[in-house]
């Protein structure tokens, strides 16, 4: 039988710790964990001043915090109840020592409802450290007669999972779970509630003759949408290349539709409730727009990512991303302050968890920045291992192979890249890359049309019109060279070969010399 419990009520208020609630006039307002359990904190104990170590200790379970963490979340406290740091009519601050509630609560004993979803396990008004995006994968269905390659209904979801427990930020169901379903039971929602997922993965497959038909659907738990689908056909005498490229398409789109979709959600979401992986979603959603107002919006979405969860990997590795492109764009003046903090936000990625591709992957760029490219390519080469499929990370090792002289090399990895994540938002420097391939081993007329089209390109920054501006002088056209630099430098900065090259350290050798000498025949 259900206990009774005390209900907290202050001017049309009521905070509810069973159901995890506050309520003005009897409806929800929509708070955020973190901020709740504050609430929860001070109007329990209103007789009484709260000090800082006790809040670290209560809502944050002792792990260390920045004061600016504890004041955002104090901040987001008063607006949910309509007070301010101003007026501080609700919530005092108890300057150095810590903040009380001053209102005039009342409490009511009252029968006690069934907890609500986003309340802690325990009990307790702790909030749970921010919920990675989950998902299930569920066997696929058999469509039309049986076949010999029936199998892969199973087989293939069941790598899908070893294969997709690879993404770091990402939480996936255990088969013995998942397989308990099958992708014939329509009602993503309702599994979605059993699993307590966010993201459900099914499909089927289907035997015509000697062609098998596989098709993939990624749906949202929440809203029953889909958010992405794919159809893949393949000679039944070749199902294990089909299985192969399958399993590495699958992963690739996942890695990037569900940051994409999250990022999308974000964007619902008022400021003050933007929890820990909103904030980084978010985040990625301005990074990958590649200019300077974008690249420090996103700065302050990691940031506030990090002060709720002091240990959350990817936000350090997003900042750290910000901080490579105040360098590489030349974005503020002091380069080797923005080098520093690119690297030791990377390694603090890689301390918070080691086994994060993208931790890897933005220590691998950083060491760009020092001209290393040999350290560059072993932390992107570890980057690929954990995560084969990280199209990213294969990018990235393509365009290191390439500084270092290797054309063949960076060329077969960027087209491995391409093929992973045709849509992905770092598609322009993807095709960059291999334009430089083509460039740097004299096929100019292919690697003049790359440059052009990498510069075309959605997100292409300047840096990518310099690369086209090389291709249409190697090319022989002067006046297409002087359009392309005219571009470079739309923004005001003027472009030269120094920042050029200390972008791209080629190291010393033909490709080098190809660069530096179309750099000085344009004037740069």
């Amino acid at each position: 039988m259900p206990s009774d419990v005390i209900l907290y009520c202050f001017e049309g208020f009521e905070l509810d710790p069973a159901r995890f609630e506050l309520r003005k006039d009897g409806r929800p307002v929509p708070v955020e964990p973190q901020v709740l359990s504050l609430l929860l904190l001070l109007v329990a104990n209103a007789e009484r001043m709260i000090d800082k170590d006790e809040i670290v200790e209560k809502i944050w379970d002792g792990r260390i915090v920045s004061e600016a963490a504890i004041s955002s979340r104090v901040k987001s406290a008063r607006q949910a109840i309509g007070d301010d740091g101003k007026n501080q009519r609700l919530i005092k601050t108890v300057h150095g020592r810590g903040f009380r509630f001053v209102g005039n609560v009342r409490s009511d004993v009252v029968r006690a409802a069934t907890p609500s979803p986003n309340a802690p396990a325990d009990g307790s008004t702790t909030p749970v450290a921010p919920e990675r995006p989950s998902i299930a994968v569920l066997p696929f269905r058999i469509v039309g007669e049986p076949g010999p390659y029936d199998f892969m209904a199973n087989a293939l979801p069941d790598e899908l999972i070893t294969d997709l427990a690879r993404l770091r930020y990402l939480f996936v169901i255990a088969r013995g779970s998942s397989f308990r379903f099958t992708s014939h039971d329509a009602d993503v929602a309702a599994i979605g509630a059993t699993l307590k997922v966010r993201y459900i993965l099914t499909g089927s497959v289907e035997s015509l003759g000697r062609e098998v038909i596989v098709r993939v659907e990624l749906c949202d738990t929440r809203s029953g949408g889909v958010i992405w689908n794919e159809r893949y056909r393949g000679d039944a005498k070749d199902a294990s290349g089909l299985r192969a490229s399958i399993l590495a398409s699958v992963v690739a789109n996942v890695e990037q539709r569900i940051p994409m979709h999250e990022a999308q959600q974000a964007r619902l979401l008022p400021d003050m409730q933007l929890d820990a992986w909103a904030a980084y979603h978010l985040g990625l959603d301005h990074m990958f727009r590649f200019n300077r107002a974008d690249n420090l919006r996103a700065a302050e979405l990691f940031r506030r990512a990090i002060d709720q969860d002091a240990h959350f990997a990817r936000a350090y590795g997003g900042l750290s991303f910000t901080h490579f492109q105040n360098a590489f764009l030349h974005h503020t003046d002091d380069y080797a302050a923005e080098v520093v903090a690119a690297k030791d936000l990377a390694l603090r990625a890689i301390q918070s968890d080691a086994l994060d591709p993208f931790a890897h992957f933005n220590l691998g760029r950083t060491h760009w920045l020092d001209g290393d490219v040999r350290a560059s390519i072993a932390s992107l080469e570890h980057s690929t291992i954990l995560s084969p499929n990280y199209a990213q990370g294969v990018y990235a090792k393509s365009w290191a192979r390439t500084l270092a002289g290797d054309s063949a090399g960076g060329e077969d990895d960027v087209l491995l890249a391409l093929s992973l994540s045709p849509l992905d938002p770092m598609r322009f420097a993807m095709i960059g890359t291999r334009a430089f391939a083509h460039l740097t081993s004299d096929r100019i007329e292919s690697g003049a049309a790359l440059a052009e089209q990498a510069a075309y390109t959605p997100g292409a920054h300047r840096h990518i019109m310099v690369i086209a501006a090389i291709g249409a002088h190697l090319a022989g056209n002067a006046e297409k060279a002087r359009k392309w630099i005219a571009r470079a430098e739309q923004g005001g900065t003027k472009a030269s070969a120094s920042e050029f090259l200390r972008a791209f350290p080629f190291a010393e050798g033909h490709a080098r010399e190809v660069m530096e000498r179309a750099l000085l025949d344009l004037g740069l």
